[in-house]
Parts: structure tokens; C-alpha cells; sequence
């Protein structure tokens, strides 16, 4: 792991209810670039949500396919837009990063992704073909939705 100072406090990554904490600053095994973990975590209670990925880097590869954002919200957690709520909470930390616009993909059919992306203020740009020698591809995502957000 990588340890790196955080561009914003970890202070500022909160709403009323939800949190967001640095687990790891590392480059990224599959995207190759360098990425903030955080989890995504309940105020009062202090439970595990989800999780949310900062990917530092715009490539051909992160703006087409990947995105800058990923992020997972646990099944028990679900319904409560967590994963829009810690996109927005992430956009000044990209915006102390030069991440402008900030792009995040998903599959077409995820249709509860495509709504999160929504509610988070995201503009829905186009559907493309993953390229059959990118693994995204290769893990069975064979077309992603893309969006932008500015930070």
C-alpha cells in the first residue's frame, strides 16, 4: 500500500448519515493507475456499507471503459443511495485532482446503476463496444454506458 496525504480532509467526505474512509491509496491491479478506497460507512452505527473507488488517471482506458468512479454498495444496504450520495461526497477530491469531467461507466442493463449515476447529477453520454482485447470485455462486460459528471 501506498500512502499518500489526502488532497481533502477526510472530514469533508461525510453527509448527515454516511461517511466515507481512506482504506488504501495504491495503484490499481487491473486499471493501472493510481486509485483512493474508501468505505462507505454509517455515522452513528459505524457499519460497512459499501465501498467506493477514486481512479486517479484519464486514460483512453478509464474515460471509454472503466470510468474514474467505481463503487459497490453491500445487499443489505441497497435503496438507500449510498453509492450517489458517496459520488457527490467525491467530486471535491476530484476536482483537488484536476479530474474534469469525472467519467463513470456501467454495464446498459444495470439498470439500478444507471439510475444512481442519475440521481448523482451525471450525464448520460453514450453506450459503447468494449474492444475484445480490454479485460473488461473479457469479464463478460462487452458494452458500457458512459457518463460524465463535472466536479
Amino acid at each position: 500500500m501506498t500512502t499518500l496525504a489526502m488532497p481533502v480532509a477526510p472530514g469533508q467526505l461525510r453527509d448527515e448519515e454516511l461517511q466515507l474512509e481512506l482504506t488504501e491509496f495504491a495503484l490499481h491491479p487491473i486499471h493501472h493507475v493510481p486509485a483512493y478506497n474508501f468505505r462507505m460507512v454509517h455515522r452513528q452505527t459505524e457499519e460497512e456499507l459499501g465501498y467506493i473507488r477514486l481512479r486517479v488517471g484519464s486514460t483512453p482506458h478509464i474515460e471509454l471503459y472503466a470510468g474514474h468512479i467505481g463503487y459497490s454498495v453491500h445487499p443489505a444496504h441497497r435503496g438507500h443511495h449510498y453509492a450517489s450520495r458517496s459520488l457527490r461526497l467525491l467530486l471535491p477530491l476530484a476536482k483537488r485532482l484536476e479530474i474534469d469531467p469525472v467519467w463513470i461507466t456501467c454495464d446498459p442493463e444495470n439498470l439500478a446503476s444507471r439510475r444512481t449515476l442519475e440521481l448523482a447529477g451525471a450525464e448520460f453520454v453514450e453506450i459503447v463496444d468494449v474492444p475484445p482485447n480490454c479485460i473488461i470485455r473479457q469479464s463478460g462486460h462487452p458494452r458500457k454506458c458512459r457518463y460524465r459528471i463535472f466536479p
